[in-house]
């Protein structure tokens, strides 16, 4: 099986995704937005073969992502004899559903093995637009102080709004000092290459706060399918107390679908980010391994 890898091409985007609606279990890597976005950071290329497409990084050191399409129904005997899957061989960033299809097909030819810091948080919209109970008591607690201590303006995100949030993101990374690290700095980088191409992407959502005419928060996300809602990015001036919880609450109230499941990706192994996103109490993850071929 040759796969003949190219630049993730914006033009594709549409075709890319119906190939992505049937996939039965699309995770935060593989939306478009993502790949796209980190493409220049992972060096991420693709191929399309056979109904899937296939993911490639390149840097900082070359692996295979998962194949994206219809796993139920591709034919894994032929690809899984093919050339590309022979000798040992590491596909990463693999979503349980096609782990399990693998272990079936592969048998003892495939190693699978979790990778925690990969697993995308899931929770229920629901639980996030009413912040119920005393799980979400201090969430609420500091929603409630923005809501109380500020004249605020909310405005769903688009093109005209976007200079201001790059404004905001670009104190952030003052405050964070991003060029001392090299994934906030890299995160900058996508985060600019998105807002400045607002009009060319679809599915993008999102939101902002205002307060005096000061955007105080944002957040930048994508509808992957009717049932799911992925966070890419939230970012507050830490100055205005409670400026996360709020843009959280208030963008999925003003989506108005309770019953939908959100994503807010991975933590990457970082405690902090970890702490932040188990303080939401997730209601489950989308597990994801490494697959190695021998």
């Amino acid at each position: 099986m040759f796969l003949n890898f190219e630049p993730i091409d914006v033009r594709q985007q549409d075709a890319y995704g119906r190939i992505l609606a049937k996939c039965p279990q699309p995770s935060s890597d593989y939306s478009f937005i993502n790949l796209w976005g980190w493409a220049d950071e992972y060096g991420l290329l693709w191929a399309w073969k056979n109904d899937l497409v296939w993911i490639q990084q390149t840097f900082p050191e070359p692996v295979d992502w998962a194949p994206i399409g219809d796993w139920c129904n591709a034919d894994w005997p032929d690809i899984l004899s093919s050339g590309h899957f022979m000798g040992s061989r590491m596909v990463t960033r693999v979503p349980e559903k096609l782990a399990d299809i693998w272990k079936t097909r592969a048998g003892n030819r495939v190693t699978v093995e979790s990778i925690r810091g990969h697993w995308d948080y899931l929770y229920a919209s629901r639980d996030l637009m009413e912040l119920k109970g005393n799980r979400y008591h201090n969430k609420k607690n500091l929603l409630n102080q923005f809501l109380a201590n500020h004249q605020f303006q909310y405005t769903p995100m688009d093109a005209a709004i976007t200079e201001k949030a790059l404004s905001l993101q670009n104190d952030w990374c003052i405050w964070k000092d991003c060029e001392s690290q090299q994934a906030l700095a890299a995160e900058n980088r996508v985060i600019e290459k998105i807002l400045r191409n607002w009009n060319r992407l679809k599915g993008l959502s999102g939101a902002a706060l205002l307060v005096q005419d000061e955007l105080v928060a944002y957040t930048i996300a994508e509808q992957i399918n009717p049932r799911m809602m992925i966070i890419h990015f939230e970012k507050g001036n830490p100055d205005y107390k409670g400026a996360y919880q709020a843009i959280n609450q208030m963008f999925l109230e003003h989506v108005g679908n309770p019953d939908m499941m959100v994503n807010r990706e991975q933590d990457l192994d970082d405690e902090g980010l970890r702490k932040a996103k188990l303080s939401y109490h997730p209601m489950d993850f989308l597990r994801k391994f490494h697959c190695t071929f021998h």
